[in-house]
């Protein structure tokens, strides 16, 4: 147990620490947000939603939304792919995979289908 946590605070270490001038920033919008849609946009921030970077195959940071949706994430540069913590109805995340460019913090707005049709 001690080890996971300890590997787990490394992760978080590496991946947020405030020598890492690279990363994204963005908002996660949902949606559609009713069957039909009768006004525009039909899709809402995405508030409370914990994304997962992976690269190699290892969980490289994760990021929770805030109360409007945005989110903003230290990762070094390369390419990660994206997942939401928790799935759920509908396509999932898009994009799936993202490139973090070197010195600087790159914008990038994710889509979470939420399954209504």
């Amino acid at each position: 147990m001690l080890a996971a946590l300890a590997f787990a605070s490394a992760i978080a270490g590496a991946a947020t620490g405030s020598r890492l001038k690279s990363g994204l920033h963005g908002v996660v919008m949902r949606g559609p947000t009713e069957p039909v849609c009768r006004t525009e946009p039909c899709e809402e921030p995405a508030v409370g939603v914990v994304l997962q970077f992976w690269q190699y195959g290892r969980l490289a940071a994760q990021v929770k939304t805030g109360s409007a949706g945005r989110y903003t994430v230290r990762l070094r540069r390369g390419r990660y792919a994206v997942k939401p913590l928790r799935g759920g109805p509908g396509t999932g995340l898009t994009p799936r995979t993202v490139r973090v460019p070197a010195g600087r913090l790159a914008n990038v707005d994710f889509h979470l289908d939420t399954g209504i049709q």
